[in-house]
C-alpha cells in the first residue's frame, strides 16, 4: 500500500539514537503524539522520510533505515538529542491540508541565507541536480517534511517564505545558515513534467511508463 503524508508537521521528536549494524542503521526516535494508534508496520515521516516502524516503546518508537537512505539524505548528519520532524501516514478520515508528500527524499539542499522580514522569514536553499527542474514558483516543496510554497526560484537555489508559527512548530527554528535539509518535489509537478515530455515525444501512456512515474 503506498502511503502517503500532507507535510504538516505533527510533533517535534527527538532522536535517542542512531546505531549501525553492517549496512542496517536503527534509529531510535523519542515521541508522544505520533505514537497513538501506531502499530508495528505504520509508517512515520521522520525528517520527511517514510519510515516504517519496527519497535514501539511507551516514549519512543524504532525504525530501520538503509546505508542508501542515510547517504542521500541529511540522516548522515544526524547528531543524538537532535531535533526531528514527525509526522503519521495519512488516514481517511484526516484532511489534506498541506499537499501529497511520500517521503521519497529528492535529494539534500543547503540552506544559504536567512532572511528576517516584517511578517515572515525567507529561506533561500540551494540545490543542484537533475530533480531541480521540477521546483517551480507558487508550487508545493517539502523541506524536511515540512509542506511548503515556493516564493521564488533562481539559478540552482530557491526561496520559501515560512510565517512564525510554522517556524515555532517545526525544527526550522534551529537552522542555521549552511545546514543540510531535506528536499521532495511536488509529485504532482513530476507527473505533469513526465508526462508533457512523453507527449512530445509521441509515445503513450503504457504499464511500464506509470511504473517508472511512480503510479
Amino acid at each position: 500500500m503506498i502511503k502517503i503524508f500532507t507535510g504538516i508537521i505533527e510533533e517535534i521528536g527527538i532522536l535517542n539514537s542512531i546505531k549501525k549494524e553492517n549496512d542496517l542503521y536503527t534509529l531510535e526516535v523519542s515521541a508522544e503524539k505520533v505514537l497513538a494508534g501506531t502499530k508495528h508496520g505504520d509508517s512515520i515521516a521522520t525528517n520527511g522520510v517514510c519510515l516504517t516502524v519496527t519497535e514501539i516503546g511507551k516514549d519512543f518508537y524504532r525504525a530501520e533505515v538503509m546505508i542508501e537512505t542515510i547517504n542521500s539524505t541529511n540522516f548522515k548528519n544526524l547528531k543524538k538529542d537532535e531535533k526531528l520532524n514527525l509526522e503519521r501516514a495519512l488516514s481517511f478520515s484526516k484532511r489534506l491540508g498541506g499537499h501529497i508528500v511520500q517521503g521519497h527524499v529528492d535529494g539534500v539542499g543547503e540552506i544559504t541565507n536567512i532572511i528576517n522580514k516584517n511578517r515572515e522569514i525567507v529561506y533561500r536553499i540551494k540545490f543542484e541536480g537533475n530533480n531541480f527542474k521540477y521546483i517551480v514558483e507558487k508550487g508545493s516543496i517539502a523541506l524536511d517534511g515540512i509542506s511548503l510554497t515556493v516564493s521564488k526560484v533562481e539559478t540552482n537555489s530557491f526561496e520559501v517564505s515560512i510565517i512564525p508559527t510554522t517556524i515555532s512548530e517545526t525544527t526550522l527554528s534551529n537552522k542555521k545558515v549552511g545546514e543540510k535539509i531535506n528536499i521532495e518535489t511536488d509529485i504532482i509537478g513530476r507527473y505533469v513534467y513526465n508526462f508533457l515530455k512523453f507527449e512530445d515525444k509521441k509515445e503513450s501512456i503504457t504499464l511500464d511508463f506509470l511504473r517508472k512515474n511512480g503510479f
